[in-house]
């Protein structure tokens, strides 16, 4: 709808009529040198009203009444609709116009008429009709003569460009104060986001973690976190709240504070998503919501749970590949009662682990394509340090992108690594013994001899019945290319199976979420297998010879084989413990002849 308002002047009806678009554009004018473009135009209405006291007493002084000395008020404004034809008509139009002969079918004309209006003056600047000025009939009732429409005329060509200005200068002021005040919005979402996002990264023994994160120019409602809780272990979040600005970055702060007040009460990453979606369902704007991961990292062990609120998939980096690990569970805020998954997986050592925001995968290249998952994917492939691998990740997307990328979204990276560190033990303990003989210590250097070695393999597997199995396959496969005879492969099978099996359900109780790791080294001929588990409470008992008599007859019990059984498979069997470890080391002579015999020491 177009709206023109009018301004009444002594003696004639309806005078000046200027339209005031509601949403204006930016310009500058000036009629005098320092006059404003809103001077000029009230100027130029003031020439108007001359004209229409000239108009009505022949004079541009006449004589003047008390009344005449009063302010009379704007007429009523004028609204046209966008599609009414005497828009048209308007513009195209040379000079004055008499309402009487127009014949269209134009509400607007009937207003004009019931208003008492008698000749229209369009003000039109660069083919647009702008504003009308509108004369009522002359008092004195006599008809406009063409000196008064060559007045007229000369009039709007001066109005129509000083009114359009006026226009302009408004939408210059309006959009400034627009643009002030986003400004001052994004600034404030940035001051938001900025303040709780971690000052430090968590300094972990064993673990490498960095992070990164660039809010778009719009500002999104990315976050991520690091929650210290009981045990040594540690929260992360990475989320991402819908909309943009401020409402984003309070819905994102009150996120964090739900999900930290539940993580400390809480154990489960599930329980801590439904208590923190039952909160903010209660109080989130609407149509609004929050993707969510949230996993609980036991640092020692590598253990990882976590849940997921409809966010990216993180990705889990192996020696075997990159899987995704995935949980379900609806965005937070969107519907109350959502339950959502658990997951959990184990980070061996030499893993790493990319949890990430949706401004990396749906960031578009010149040609509309997205960055996507299989790129991220392939990169992962390629890189197997969590410490460049945020570093490559923003080359390729950089590459990807083009220099002159305007980023879309908050773009949020966290990757950690598992050092390639495993618990081994000290040279004294793998000795003739003595009083460091049950300590262990971290290296990724030396062999258990104290030698050079050529690592094979390494990986660790939750504490789950049945797990053994792949532990010897995985065994196997590692050492398929080193020539020995399948014989002893089939020995070294047996034993890895036997001795992963006693960390699950001796040294880790069958407790899924403690890991069992496993080191296959090669040194100096011989073969090094060391599997470790988290049951350093309870040493591990000297294996002896079973009693078979005494089993047949039910004196003894039928199991307690299997410490006898690994003995009889290796050439040399280690043991060593610490507080919280045991570890059995399982070497096999490649260079000497096929044998049953082992010796062992702890």
């Amino acid at each position: 709808m177009l709206r023109f308002t009018s301004t009444n002047c002594r003696g004639i009806r309806n005078d000046s009529v200027t339209r005031e678009r509601e949403t204006p554009v930016d310009g500058s004018f000036a009629v005098r040198p320092g006059a404003q473009p809103v001077e000029a135009t009230s100027s130029l209405v003031q020439r108007f009203k001359q004209f229409a006291r000239r108009g009505s007493g022949g004079s541009d002084h006449p004589r003047r009444t008390a009344d005449e000395r009063l302010p009379l008020p704007d007429a009523p404004p004028i609204d046209i609709a966008p599609d009414d034809p005497i828009i048209a008509y308007f513009q195209r139009a040379s000079g004055a116009v008499d309402i009487d002969q127009i014949s269209i079918d134009s509400p607007a004309i009937e207003h004009l008429r019931a208003a008492g209006v008698k000749l229209v003056v369009p003000l039109v600047s660069q083919g647009e009709l702008i504003g009308m000025l509108n004369l009522g009939a002359r008092l004195s009732e006599q008809e406009y003569s063409a000196d008064d429409r060559r007045l007229l005329d000369s009039l709007a060509s001066h109005a129509a460009p000083a009114v359009r200005v006026a226009q302009l200068v408004r939408q210059q002021q309006a959009e400034a104060r627009e643009r002030e005040s986003i400004a001052q919005e994004l600034r404030i979402a940035h001051l938001i986001q900025q303040t709780l996002l971690p000052k430090q990264l968590p300094d972990l023994p064993g673990w490498h973690i960095s992070a990164y994160y660039q809010p778009a120019r719009a500002v999104g409602g990315d976050f991520y976190d690091f929650i210290e809780l009981p045990d040594g272990k540690i929260g992360l979040v990475v989320g991402d709240a819908s909309s943009k600005g401020v409402p984003a970055a309070l819905v994102m702060a009150t996120t964090r504070t739900m999900l930290r007040a539940s993580a400390q009460r809480l154990v489960e990453p599930g329980i801590v998503l439904e208590r923190t979606n039952e909160v903010l369902c209660a109080d989130i704007p609407r149509n609004m919501f929050v993707t969510c991961l949230y996993a609980v990292l036991d640092p020692t062990s590598g253990h990882i749970q976590y849940a997921n609120a409809g966010h990216n998939l993180p990705y889990l980096r192996t020696a075997s590949g990159v899987v995704e690990m995935r949980a379900t569970g609806w965005p937070l805020g969107l519907m109350p009662g959502m339950t959502y998954e658990e997951k959990q997986i184990i980070v061996s050592p030499g893993d790493n682990v990319l949890l990430y925001s949706d401004g990396l995968v749906e960031a578009h290249d010149p040609q509309g394509d997205m960055f996507g998952s299989n790129r991220l994917t392939a990169l992962m492939h390629d890189v197997a340090s969590a410490s460049t691998l945020i570093d490559r990740m923003l080359t390729h997307l950089t590459l990807f992108t083009g220099p002159d990328h305007e980023q879309e979204d908050d773009i949020t990276l966290v990757a950690l690594e598992r050092s390639a560190a495993v618990w081994q033990h000290a040279p004294d303990t793998l000795g003739a013994g003595g009083e460091d003989a049950d300590t262990m210590t971290p290296t990724s250097s030396r062999s258990p001899s104290g030698g050079d070695h050529r690592l094979l393999l390494e990986f660790s597997l939750p504490s789950v019945t049945g797990n053994e199995r792949i532990a010897m396959e995985r065994v196997a496969a590692a050492v398929g290319d080193l020539g020995i005879p399948s014989a002893t492969v089939e020995r070294i099978k047996t034993a890895v199976a036997e001795t992963t099996m006693n960390a699950i359900e001796h040294g880790n109780d069958n407790r899924e979420e403690l890991p069992v790791s496993i080191r296959v080294v090669l040194s100096a001929g011989d073969l090094v297998i060391c599997i470790v588990d988290q049951g350093g409470n309870e040493p591990i008992p000297e294996p002896t010879t079973p009693d078979l008599e005494a089993k047949l007859a039910g004196l003894q019990s039928p199991r307690g084989w299997g410490l006898f059984l690994i003995k009889s498979m290796v050439d040399e069997m280690r043991v060593a413990g610490d507080a919280t470890h045991h570890a059995v080391e399982l070497i096999f002579r490649l260079n000497e002849n096929e044998g049953s015999g082992a010796s062992v020491s702890g």
